[in-house]
C-alpha cells in the first residue's frame, strides 16, 4: 500500500499530472478535469474525474480530450456550463502553433455512465474546432479562462450576459495576457492586452501566465469585485497571486495589488470552479467561490520524474483540495471546503489537526509531523506573527501574519501533501513532502505564553 499517494487529493492513476484544467459544480456533485501525460514526453490529454456529494472522493471517468490529427498536445483551459450543455475550452498545439478550441458535452453527468478501459475519448464529447486563432500581432493563444460577462459593468446587480475570456498570447519567454468577449461562445472578439489602472504590484519585467478571474461580493462594503489570478514565472519557481478590482474592457482598475495566494513550497496556477446555471442564487454565487491548484513548485519547469513516487509507483504531482474563498476588506480568505473533517475521519491514512490558539509574539506552538518509526519528517511553527513550514531540507517556507489575524491553525496531512490554513483563512501554505514510512502522528509543543485553548484531531491517531 502506498504511503505517499494522497487519499483525498486528486492524482493521476498513472503518469504525470501536468496542470489543473477546470472544475464544474452541479449542486453537490463535482466534475474535475486535468491535463496529464501517460509517460514523460507523451502527448498530453485531458482526464475527467467525478465526485458525488463531496469534493473529496473523486473517481476516474474516461478521458475527454486527446490529440487528433497533427496535434502534439492538448493543454489546460477551462470548463463552463450553459443552458445548452458544457463547453471544454482547451489549447491545441501543433507544429504550426497553438489555437484555442472547444469541445461540447450535451449531458456531462452521462460521461461516467459507461467506463472504457481503452485510451479512446469518451463518446459523449464532441470537438467543435478552433474558436480563437492568431489575430494580427497577437499569436499563440493559449490557457483560456471563460466566465459569464456582465450585462452592465457599471451596475453588476443587473446580472450577466454574454461571455468573457482571458488567455495568454506571445512567446513563452514573453507572455501577454489578453481579454476577449463573445455573445455565443463561438465567435470571439479580441478586446486587447490586459492592462492595469493603478499599482498592480507586479514588476514590469515579470512573466505572467495562467490568467483566471472570479467575482466576489466584498463582505465589508457589499460591492461585487473581480478577483484576478495570475502566476509569475520566476527563476526560483512560480508565485501565484491575486489582484482585486474591476475589469472594464481590457483594463483592470486595481483596488488591491498583487498578493500572494499561497506561501508553501508547492502551489501554482490556480483554477476556478464554474457552476451549472440554476444551481445557485445570485447571493450564493457572489458570496463565495471554489478554487484549486497544482501542487508543484512550477507548472512548466522542474522534473516530476525526480519525485519518489515516479520510480516506485508510476505517478507524479497532485492537485490541491478545493478551497472556499471569500472577500473581505479587499483581502481574500481561504478555508477548506465543508466536509473535510468527515472525509479525513473516513480515510485510512489522512490526518487533520485544528488548534484554537493564543500565541503572543515571542511565544510559539510547534507541530512535529512524525512517521511510523517515530522520526520527525516535517515541522510547523506558529510564532504569532509568522508560520514556518520546514520539510527539513534547508528551505523552510514562511508566511507573515498580521496583528489582527486569528491565531487558529488547521493542518491537513494526506500522503505526500501538506495543506495549512491559518489566521482565519488569511494565510495558506501547501507543500509536498516524502515520508517514506507514512505519517503516524502530529505532536505539539507549547513555548512561552502560547496556549492551545482547544484542539481537535481526525485521522490516524485520533
Amino acid at each position: 500500500m502506498s504511503t505517499l499517494r494522497p487519499e483525498l487529493h486528486v492524482t493521476a492513476e498513472r503518469g504525470i499530472l501536468d496542470a489543473a484544467a477546470g472544475m464544474l459544480r452541479n449542486g453537490d456533485d463535482w466534475h474535475l478535469f486535468y491535463q496529464y501525460e501517460t509517460e514523460p514526453g507523451a502527448p498530453t490529454r485531458w482526464a475527467h474525474q467525478f465526485s458525488e456529494g463531496t469534493p473529496f472522493d473523486f473517481y476516474e471517468c474516461d478521458d475527454v480530450v486527446v490529440p487528433v490529427g497533427g496535434e502534439t498536445r492538448v493543454l489546460a483551459g477551462s470548463v463552463v456550463a450553459s443552458k445548452t450543455g458544457t463547453s471544454l475550452y482547451f489549447t491545441s498545439e501543433t507544429s504550426a502553433g497553438t489555437t484555442i478550441q472547444v469541445a461540447h458535452v450535451d449531458d456531462i453527468d452521462a460521461l461516467c455512465e459507461h467506463l472504457d478501459e481503452s485510451d479512446d475519448v469518451d463518446p459523449g464529447v464532441r470537438r467543435l474546432g478552433p474558436v480563437v486563432k492568431d489575430t494580427g500581432r497577437f499569436l499563440r493563444f493559449r490557457s483560456p479562462c471563460v466566465v459569464p460577462d456582465w450585462e452592465e459593468n457599471e451596475d453588476r446587480d443587473q446580472g450577466q450576459a454574454g461571455w468573457l475570456m482571458l488567455a495568454s498570447t506571445g512567446q513563452e519567454d514573453n507572455p501577454v495576457p489578453v481579454v476577449l468577449e463573445s455573445t455565443d461562445q463561438e465567435t470571439w472578439t479580441l478586446i486587447g492586452p490586459l492592462s492595469f489602472d493603478g499599482d498592480s504590484g507586479i514588476p514590469e519585467d515579470a512573466r505572467t501566465v495562467a490568467p483566471r478571474i472570479i467575482r466576489l461580493r466584498d463582505e465589508v462594503d457589499g460591492v461585487i469585485y473581480d478577483v484576478l489570478f495570475l502566476t509569475q514565472e520566476r527563476e526560483d519557481g512560480e508565485v501565484s497571486g491575486y489582484l482585486v478590482g474591476t475589469l472594464d474592457g481590457a483594463e483592470f482598475r486595481v483596488t488591491t495589488p498583487f498578493s500572494r495566494l499561497d506561501y508553501g513550497h508547492d502551489f501554482t496556477r490556480p483554477r476556478s470552479t464554474n457552476v451549472v446555471p440554476g444551481t445557485q442564487t445570485d447571493d450564493e454565487r457572489y458570496a463565495e467561490a471554489r478554487i484549486f491548484g497544482l501542487l508543484a513548485s512550477s507548472g512548466r519547469g522542474g522534473d516530476p520524474t525526480t519525485q519518489p513516487t515516479w520510480a516506485t509507483e508510476g505517478w507524479a504531482n497532485a492537485l490541491s483540495l478545493p478551497r472556499v474563498v471569500t472577500l473581505a476588506g479587499g483581502k481574500l480568505y481561504q478555508t477548506p471546503a465543508p466536509g473535510l473533517p468527515s472525509a479525513v475521519g473516513a480515510s485510512e491514512r489522512a490526518m487533520l489537526w485544528t488548534g484554537l490558539c493564543e500565541i503572543p509574539v515571542g511565544s510559539s506552538i510547534t507541530l512535529d509531523i512524525v512517521d511510523s518509526q517515530g522520526k520527525t519528517c516535517a515541522t510547523i511553527v506558529h510564532s504569532g506573527d509568522k508560520i514556518t513550514l520546514d520539510r527539513l531540507d534547508g528551505q523552510p517556507a514562511v508566511a507573515e501574519l498580521d496583528d489582527e489575524d486569528e491565531d487558529h491553525i488547521s493542518v491537513l496531512i494526506d500522503g505526500s501533501a501538506i495543506e495549512i490554513f491559518a489566521g482565519g483563512g488569511a494565510v495558506t501554505l501547501s507543500s509536498r513532502f516524502w515520508p517514506e514510512n507514512g505519517v503516524a502522528d502530529i505532536r505539539t509543543t507549547v513555548d512561552g505564553d502560547a496556549e492551545i485553548n482547544e484542539q481537535q484531531r481526525r485521522g490516524v491517531s485520533a
